[in-house]
């Protein structure tokens, strides 16, 4: 675990990415994506996952159809994988410790946004079961956002999601289970706390400022957050 950055104030918001973070997605991607590329041939395994998580759409699709030298073009890709993702994603659960996190902070009445790579649409199945406690959030940034320019490792994400909260960027607090996630935080100028997939080595993240395997691990009191227990 990393040592926790000393050059920050309280903080003032947190801004949580989704995917892999809130709700467990990851699992549904994969399974989705070798079900697209065995159409033609070709298997998706850990070799080729481990550079996209975290990415927006056409960046994944682009980087999959290259490494896989798939012989239709990103946008078929994105095309074939929709109705896959849209049965399967309405079922995500939660991930350990988000709900409990999310509504603590809101009791506390301190200010909390989703930033994710997903677009709308993707949002709207994967928060079927969760929409009471997403209801929760001040602000939700997709990627398809008309405020967004670029999705992650772009910063445009978070910094529009500090604008809405009416927060500084440098005093927020970004939860990212993407080494892409960091880039984008750390490049918003705000404090970025990795939590990696368990199979996703601390040395992708050596720009975060800190590392844990686990929200329920986060002292929120090193950042002047209310303490959970």
């Amino acid at each position: 675990m990393n040592t926790p950055r000393t050059a920050v104030g309280p903080i003032k918001a947190v801004i949580f990415d989704m995917d892999g973070l809130l709700l467990d997605t990851e699992g549904i991607y994969s399974d989705v994506t070798q079900i697209v590329v065995e159409r033609y041939g070709r298997t998706y395994d850990w070799s080729i996952k481990q550079h996209i998580i975290g990415r927006g759409a056409q960046d994944l699709a682009e980087y999959i159809v290259n490494a896989l030298d798939l012989p239709i073009t990103w946008q078929t890709f994105l095309r074939e994988r929709e109705p896959l993702m849209a049965e399967r994603f309405s079922k995500a659960l939660g991930m350990p410790g988000a709900e409990e996190l999310v509504r603590h902070l809101k009791a506390h009445s301190i200010p909390i946004a989703v930033g994710t790579s997903s677009s709308s649409s993707g949002f709207g199945y994967k928060t079927t079961l969760h929409r009471e406690w997403f209801a929760l959030f001040d602000t939700i940034v997709t990627a398809d956002d008309p405020e967004v320019g670029a999705a992650k490792p772009a910063p445009d994400i978070f910094l529009t999601a500090a604008r809405r909260l009416g927060i500084a960027p440098e005093d927020c607090l970004v939860f990212e289970d993407s080494p892409f996630g960091v880039t984008a935080a750390k490049a918003a100028n705000m404090t970025a706390i990795a939590v990696p997939d368990a199979a996703m080595v601390d040395s992708k993240y050596h720009h975060a400022d800190l590392i844990i395997r686990k929200l329920a691990e986060f002292d929120l009191g090193t950042y002047g957050l209310p303490p959970l227990r």
